[in-house]
């Protein structure tokens, strides 16, 4: 996964209206968790819908890796015969996770806990992200790193003879290192716990619950919250059906929403409120969006959104709600450059250190599709113009999924066509990406 590629330019020519009804592709946080901890129960997990992109089938691969059995059935059900917490294998190479800033993170937490010695690396993008913040709380808890300079991959991770349980405060509000903390702690005797500045999505802690484990969350004074496992369980196997994922949906929501004359409807979407800060924001920049058919699979709560085109309005997007929606600031920016007004986005230091330098690579596009926006410190600003872009530019992507969806559906309101030079990385994340847009009215392909 980590080999040079070949560079796959698109380019987005303005849309007819979008119709039609879609099913995005499964929730990757909760596909990770479900391959993770299915694969650290006693006995045989079944899941269904889960995303079959390239970071996905990446940890995948490392939970075989890691002596759980791993398979697919023709229909898409997928199944993992699990080894028990403290029952992962030693692997025998190298674990490759592409593209996965969530696989890595995660997995790290659960080789953590067993007395083995496991080397992750990942593509050129994963390589420069930063690791210390789950090497230091983990190093906490007795494991070793061995790693580049920088606390950079590859990395070896090192398990101790006997792990011991911390109680971590994180410094930066991240849904990763938390359950990468509590992963290690299923291993650990008596109770991990982890305090969060802010609430982040909590699909750990529900999945945990799911499978048997012993989880308390506490409201602390100043929105903290403390998170604590009971270590040493024994996981009992369960079914899961992984709703579709909220932030894949953005794409085609955002899409519907700024391309005159839509009108689509996306199915199963998780509708959990600290994932759903993006939609939470659109509606409150007006919007049309229903929620139908409310309901809960599995412990998640989902729905059908119906989506139609309209005008939007500017706001300012508060620094506390980035935790529910760190990943769809670049989508939200393709919105608000065509609201009515100034919308400002703030506090979103954490999109430097994503797959690329998303806040950078937001505003350069932006400014180069002949948007009006400027960086004030960590804040975001767009001037929205209310009536399409000039576009007309190539957005160099630097192997980020989401920068180039995000411009992708802004070519589908601009007077001249936008291209992004390398779409190959869509398929870590919605690998039917093209076939959704297009179905729906969208006119996406390479160059001509």
């Amino acid at each position: 996964m980590s080999q040079t590629h070949a560079a796959h330019p698109l380019v987005s020519r303005r849309a007819k209206p979008l119709t039609g009804t879609w099913k995005v592709p499964g929730d990757k946080s909760i596909s990770h968790r479900s391959l993770i901890l299915g694969g650290m129960t006693v006995g045989e997990t079944t899941i269904e819908g889960l995303l079959e992109g390239e970071d996905v089938i990446a940890t995948a691969d490392a939970m075989r890796a890691l002596g759980a059995k791993v398979t697919r059935d023709g229909d898409g059900v997928w199944r993992v015969h699990g080894c028990g917490v403290g029952g992962l294998a030693e692997p025998e190479t190298v674990i490759d996770c592409g593209n996965s800033g969530t696989g890595v993170r995660l997995l790290m937490g659960a080789a953590a806990g067993q007395r083995i010695t496991t080397v992750f690396t990942g593509d050129a993008s994963l390589r420069r992200r930063p690791m210390a913040r789950v090497s230091i709380p983990l190093g906490q808890m007795g494991v070793r790193f061995e790693g580049r300079e920088g606390g950079r991959l590859p990395m070896a991770v090192i398990g101790p003879e006997v792990l011991m349980p911390i109680e971590y405060t994180l410094p930066v509000a991240s849904a990763q290192v938390k359950s990468a903390i509590l992963l290690a702690g299923l291993a650990a005797p008596g109770e991990t716990s982890v305090i969060e500045p802010h609430p982040t999505r909590d699909h750990t802690e529900t999945m945990l619950r799911h499978f048997g484990a012993e989880v308390r969350v506490e409201a602390l004074p100043d929105g903290e919250r403390r998170i604590t496992v009971v270590g040493q369980p024994e996981l009992s196997p369960r079914p899961v059906i992984v709703p579709a994922d909220p932030s894949s949906a953005a794409f085609p929501a955002v899409a519907a929403l700024i391309t005159e004359g839509s009108d689509i409807t996306l199915t199963g979407v998780g509708t959990n409120p600290l994932r759903f800060g993006l939609f939470e924001t659109l509606v409150e920049m007006g919007a049309d969006i229903s929620f139908l058919n409310r309901r809960v699979e599995a412990g998640e709560p989902v729905a059908d959104l119906r989506i139609k085109a309209g005008p939007l309005r500017a706001i300012d997007v508060p620094a506390g709600r980035a935790p529910s929606m760190i990943d769809e600031y670049p989508v939200l920016a393709m919105a608000a450059a065509q609201a009515e007004g100034t919308t400002v986005m703030r506090g979103l230091g954490e999109l430097r250190v994503k797959e690329s330098d998303r806040f950078a690579a937001t505003l350069d596009g932006l400014l180069a599709c002949g948007v009006r926006a400027e960086a004030d410190g960590d804040d975001l600003i767009v001037h929205g113009a209310g009536n399409g872009v000039a576009g007309g530019a190539i957005i160099p992507v630097d192997l980020d999924h989401r920068i180039a969806m995000a411009f992708l559906v802004l070519g589908c309101v601009a007077e001249t066509p936008i291209g992004v030079d390398d779409a190959a990385a869509i398929r870590t994340s919605f690998p039917n990406f093209l076939d959704l847009m297009n179905g729906a009215g969208a006119e996406i392909a390479p160059p001509r």
